[in-house]
Parts: C-alpha cells; structure tokens; sequence
C-alpha cells in the first residue's frame, strides 16, 4: 500500500501545522500542492513555511518557478512524481499538503496530459483571439468539440485556446482525452484528510489576522523587490490575491488599508471555493475543528483514521 497522505483544505485552516506533526510521527517527507508556494521569491504572501516553521522536516516542491513563468497542472505534477516515487522508494511517507485541489486530484490520478504544443498553433490561436476576439476560437472549438464549447465561459481565454490547440496537435478533442484519463487507475491510492472549522467564522478570523500578518512581517517589501527584479506586474503570479490588491494600492487606485480589506475578502471567497472542490471527493476523511481546538487534538483524530487504512 501506497504510504501517501493527502492533506487538503481551505487556505489558513492549518494543514502546515498538522503535516509537520503527522510527519515527525511517521518519517514523513512534505510534498506542497499549492500553485503559488511554486514560485521563488513570493513568501509573504503565499504563506510559505519559513525554515522554521518547517522543523528540519524535508519540503518539497517550493521555490521551483520563476515569478514570471505560467506554471501549469501538467508541469506540477511532472516534477512532484518522481519525487513522491523516490520519497516511497526511501520507505518514507510522503505528505501531500495544499489547497490546489487540481493539482492534488491530477497528482493523486496520475494524469496523461495531452501533448505540449509543438507546430505553433498556440500562437496562432492567440493571435486570432487578440484579432477577432476568443469568440472566433469558441466559434471553432463548437465545430470539433461542441462539449467542451459548451463548457467554458468566453472568460476563460486560456481553456479555450487549450481546447482548440490540443485537437489540432494531436487530433482528438480534449474532451476524448480526458474521458480516457478517467478510464486509468489512479497512479496512487492515499488516506485523504480534509481540515474544516465547525464554525465558518473562525476560518475567516484566522484568514484576517494572516493577512495582518502579512503586512506586519514585509508582504509590501517583498512585492517592491519583485518588481525590482524586473517581474511584470501582469504575469500571472502578480496577479494572485494578496499581490494583486497591494499593486493597486502601489499604483494610488486604493489605499493600503483598503487593498488589505479586499485581501481577505477574496480570501475568504476562494476559501468557499476551496471547500466546495474538496467535498466533491467520497474518500475525504474530514477533521473539522471545534472552535479553540489546537493541532494536538486535531492530530489525536488523524491518528484514527491512520489506524483504519493501515489496517
């Protein structure tokens, strides 16, 4: 059996603190699954663990992107495999912890992602889209794919242009692809736990005091050394919350006050968000936290359902 944990659950609902703990426990290796702890250089705001709050356990998978990179699901789970193969080949347990529940789901299944492009047709989907509009590659991806037209929203340029470039690298719609990636077992079969809090409003007070935080320990300091490394404001990391609203402030929009009040707001909504992917998964173990409950009692009910699936 596959010695793998998944840790899953809302931004600031304390996966950090029960992954070093249930590691320390089990010779654990700490495999992140958040799509912007990837990146070097943004540790403020995407809450990455400091070496200290990493206790000496081994973190994987932070700081592998440039912050001007468009890192993807594909590319993630390409790096994060091998590592989590060599963490088992070890005899250790790996601990998958995070809130991108894509990248977890497409981890966990062992996804064969289509193609890279290769012939230049991204471009030239791009270029049509910035010409007539990505109404004309909807309009295109209607006649070979009517699914998955029917399924993005014309807001959703980058899926579109996916769709469409992957029927014409490899000739079949992205839709066939992913209905035989379905098909596949799963490369890997973990325990699946999930944090919640009993009371929402407990999640959204730790959401606002980590923001405060945030500011309090450099997040504005960090933000104006990206850009003084030459990081575009519009790259796809600066747009991620809690980078994003701060630019605005920077640029006189809003004041900080007010860019910190949008911070946890957004947050919180992509905390919904969040909880929302995760309960869609049957295999879910959830542990939701009574309010003023600590890590400890949290981990004493991991450890029961640690017990059942090594039985």
């Amino acid at each position: 059996m596959d010695k793998i944990i998944c840790i899953a659950g809302p931004t600031a609902s304390g996966k950090t603190a029960l992954s070093i703990a249930l590691a320390k426990e089990l010779s654990g290796e700490i495999v992140s699954c958040d799509s912007m702890q990837v990146y070097k250089y943004m540790d403020i705001g995407t809450a990455k663990p400091t070496v200290e709050e990493q206790e000496g356990i081994p973190h994987h998978m932070l700081d592998v992107a440039e912050p001007w990179e468009d890192f993807s699901v594909s590319r993630y789970c390409k790096m994060a495999t091998p590592i989590i193969d060599d963490i088992l080949a070890r005899g250790k347990t790996a601990i998958v912890v995070g809130g991108t529940g894509l990248y977890m789901d497409a981890l966990i299944r062992g996804n064969d992602f289509a193609p890279c492009p290769s012939t230049g047709c991204r471009a030239e989907l791009e270029a049509l889209a910035d010409r007539e509009g990505i109404e004309a590659v909807l309009c295109k991806l209607k006649e070979v794919d009517p699914e998955s037209a029917a399924r993005l929203h014309l807001g959703d340029r980058k899926r579109i242009i996916r769709a469409m470039e992957v029927y014409l690298e490899t000739g079949e719609t992205i839709t066939a692809h992913n209905e035989k990636t379905k098909a596949i077992p799963d490369r890997y079969s973990p325990l699946w736990l999930a944090l919640e809090d009993e009371n929402r409003q407990d999640l959204y007070n730790r959401i606002d005091r980590r923001v405060d935080i945030m500011l309090e320990t450099g997040l504005l300091a960090e933000i104006e050394g990206l850009l003084a490394q030459g990081i575009p404001e519009k790259c796809t990391a600066m747009q991620a919350i809690g980078y994003k609203e701060f630019l605005r402030a920077r640029s006189g929009e809003i004041t900080v006050e007010e860019a910190a009040a949008e911070v946890k707001q957004s947050s919180r909504r992509y905390a919904k968000r969040q909880l929302t992917w995760f309960r869609r998964n049957g295999n879910i173990h959830w542990l939701r936290r009574a309010p003023g409950e600590a890590t400890q009692e949290i981990l004493s009910r991991a450890r029961q359902f640690l017990r059942e699936f090594d039985k």
